[in-house]
């Protein structure tokens, strides 16, 4: 049975400043996932509306936007068997401090101790998040 699926990977503006576009993909690859699309956008403030809308009210919000805004992010359309899951453990946990070496945040993140966690990348977390988010970021 094949658990072939498709993903959402953002790489954000602090990866993208940091010139780590090429490293993040480099390892997405290397785990032996497809990259089927890819662009790099300054994203609108509707489309970081509609992507966030489970977190809108939230006391990060509006600062979440003003850090997605700030720069250009590369959005990655990424498919393989398990890939929900597998990129999420490659890029270890949201907080680059306690993420394990090895993963994408655990070697590449840094704690800036800002109010918005600049954490390098961003995955779908279900296959029904991975549809939305794909579909509004590869309209």
């Amino acid at each position: 049975m094949s658990d072939l699926e498709e993903t959402l990977v953002l790489v954000k503006p602090d990866g993208v400043a940091r010139q780590l576009t090429g490293e993040i993909l480099r390892r997405i690859e290397a785990k032996g996932y497809e990259i089927v699309d890819l662009k790099m956008v300054t994203a609108p403030r509707d489309l970081l509306d509609a992507h966030y809308e489970e977190h809108q009210g939230k006391p990060f919000f509006e600062p979440l936007v003003e850090f997605m805004q700030s720069g250009p992010v590369v959005a990655v359309r990424v498919a393989g068997n398990g890939v929900i899951a597998g990129f999420r453990s490659l890029a270890g946990t949201t907080d680059p401090t306690s993420a394990a070496p090895g993963t994408i945040r655990g070697d590449l993140g840094r704690d800036w101790g800002l109010k918005v966690q600049q954490n390098l990348v961003h995955g779908s977390d279900s296959p029904e998040s991975s549809a939305r988010e794909l579909a509004l970021w590869f309209a």
